[in-house]
């Protein structure tokens, strides 16, 4: 059974899909941002600095860089379980069915995806530095870098998990449903994934040139999702993109405030380093991949038409 076909082992009305984006929002942004509230308020001289620091960055208040990190990814985790209780108790189907069409979590395929973009990555980093070492400065300080480490590895998969089991996940397979097209499904949840992202520092730096790279991205994990019929790659290569830009380099007009090895400090410009990834490495990748796990079908995969299979019936619901 095909991934998207996934969502009609369940409730697949439209209200329940707007009542668990109304239930995810709701824990995403109010239920897991009660810890970093908290932490701020206790940073806070005052009410007054306090209501300031809401309205543009808690950051501000000088809190800890790795405790913020931290805290802004239980944000992510409060989505991601508000999603999980949507996917069981709204949709009444199991949690499984919005990772993968296989029966359970494909893990190798995961890290698989994880050891090739985070090798990439790295390799990225290491000609930035040796093109430009100008623009870089050393900021390797033990401690607080071995716990951002810690944080990375075993925190930072939450926040690119919600992201993926949204978009490459539940948005695909309720777009795709909906509109009974694959193609559909794959660009309108990449063209979302990379406006939202416009709320990021980066977009406010480098303009809106960068949705090149925001969008390329989101439409380069909806293929692993499609091709694959599952979300295990799109989920190692997104957990491998943050944690190596989290750890290595950091800037500070990035989304990222970290103590990473290296600090950015070059003027904020659109470079070779944004369209590299989406024209070069991604098709690289892409390429990886179809023969590791031996590819076929493309043109159905991405843009065929999505059909209830025939034997579910509309009671037969997964609880």
């Amino acid at each position: 059974m095909k991934f998207i076909q996934q969502a009609y082992k369940g409730n697949n009305q439209w209200w329940a899909y707007i009542v668990t984006i109304i239930i995810l929002f709701f824990g995403w942004q109010f239920i897991g941002v009660i810890p970093l509230t908290g932490v701020a308020y206790f940073y806070a001289n005052d009410l007054n600095e306090f209501a300031n620091a809401a309205k543009d960055n808690f950051a501000t208040l000088g809190i800890d860089t790795n405790l913020y990190l931290f805290l802004i990814i239980l944000t992510f985790l409060g989505g991601l379980l508000s999603l999980f209780l949507g996917i069981k108790v709204i949709h009444r189907r199991k949690i499984i069915t919005l990772i993968t069409s296989r029966e359970k979590l494909d893990w190798s395929r995961v890290f698989y995806a994880f050891k090739i973009w985070a090798a990439l990555g790295v390799i990225m980093i290491l000609i930035g530095y040796f093109i430009a070492p100008e623009d870089y400065v050393w900021n390797f300080k033990p401690l607080p870098f071995f716990i951002l480490v810690v944080i990375s590895l075993l925190f930072l998969p939450i926040q690119t998990s919600m992201e993926e089991l949204l978009f490459r996940g539940y948005l695909m397979q309720g777009f795709g449903t909906w509109f009974k097209n694959s193609f559909i499904a794959l660009i309108l949840t990449s063209v979302i994934f990379g406006l939202l992202h416009g709320l990021n520092p980066e977009v406010e730096k480098l303009g809106w040139i960068s949705m090149i790279y925001y969008i390329g991205t989101g439409l380069v994990l909806g293929i692993f999702t499609l091709m694959d019929e599952g979300t295990e790659l799109s989920l190692g290569f997104h957990a491998a993109n943050n944690i190596i830009a989290a750890v290595f380099v950091t800037a500070n007009w990035t989304v990222f405030q970290t103590d990473a090895l290296l600090v950015d400090i070059s003027e904020p410009s659109v470079g070779w380093e944004m369209f590299v990834p989406v024209f070069i490495l991604y098709p690289l990748v892409l390429f990886i991949f179809s023969k590791k796990y031996g590819w076929t079908n493309w043109q159905e995969k991405l843009m065929g038409t999505i059909r209830k299979p025939i034997e579910l019936k509309e009671e037969e619901f997964i609880a």
